[in-house]
């Protein structure tokens, strides 16, 4: 995520010809695609917590990992295209850093919202093919969606869903930033942003389902019943606020220092 296509903006003495803003886009909006459709379709299909009954349920642990891994792979393939964004906070986050040209923030998030849109809609396809019912109870419990109070999975109220979804937004850009740095390797940065996302998950799930990204959101509300986007504007406002936040915590932090 964020690889060297992105820190490319940062050196306009750069010759090497980077890929056309079109081929950024496709990979941003296939990177967006894996992430929903492993992270979400995990959810949907195999959440619910092993026991007798349901032998393929992989619990918390298993969700909040599909998300990391998805992230990973997705980094991994198209890091080097796009920079692997994947998520319109990140996206903003690195712009307001000074690491992303304005210009291309609206076509990323436009990519990153269709890749994410597209794998919810494959899911539904899948889910509308299970048992009686199914996709119909999907709907109704939220389609993997985030919410709060009645609709927070462990109860938590809309201050506390706020809270949560900027700080973690926030940390997780922060990590993106310092691990994407010219002077970080490379070559570990997939690996590090995933497990940190992994990570958030395994705080958040409880409090809000994990959103930190407004494409994985606007994608699973589509398919969710009503209250699903009622409660939508908290998971674009707190994680765009929680990347801004990063990105002034970074440009702090990385300033250079007098000689």
């Amino acid at each position: 995520m964020v690889s060297r296509s992105t820190r490319k903006a940062e050196n306009p003495k750069n010759s090497e010809a980077g890929p056309s803003l079109a081929a950024k886009l496709v990979a941003e909006a296939l990177g967006t695609f894996i992430l929903v459709f492993g992270g979400v379709g995990t959810a949907l299909f195999a959440a619910k917590f092993p026991d007798s009954s349901n032998s393929l349920g992989v619990g918390l642990v298993g969700v909040s990992l599909a998300f990391g891994l998805s992230v990973v792979a997705g980094a991994y393939a198209f890091g080097h295209v796009s920079g692997g964004h994947f998520n319109p906070a990140v996206t903003i986050g690195v712009a307001v850093a000074g690491r992303f040209p304005a210009k291309d923030i609206a076509p990323y998030i436009g990519a990153q919202i269709a890749g994410g849109v597209a794998a919810s809609s494959v899911l539904a396809a899948i889910a509308t093919g299970g048992p009686d019912g199914f996709f119909a109870a999907a709907r109704a419990s939220g389609f993997a969606s985030n919410g709060f109070g009645d609709h927070s999975p462990g109860g938590f109220g809309l201050a506390s869903a706020l809270v949560t979804e900027l700080v973690l937004t926030a940390v997780f850009v922060l990590v993106i930033l310092g691990v994407t740095h010219k002077r970080a390797a490379p070559g570990f940065a997939p690996l590090a942003i995933g497990l940190s996302l992994t990570l958030i998950h395994l705080i958040s799930i409880p409090v809000t389902n994990t959103s930190v990204n407004p494409a994985r959101s606007i994608a699973t509300v589509l398919y969710a019943d009503g209250w699903a986007s009622s409660q939508l504007w908290v998971f674009i406002v707190a994680p765009i606020a929680g990347a801004a936040l990063a990105a002034a915590v970074y440009r702090i932090t990385s300033a250079r220092q007098p000689s």
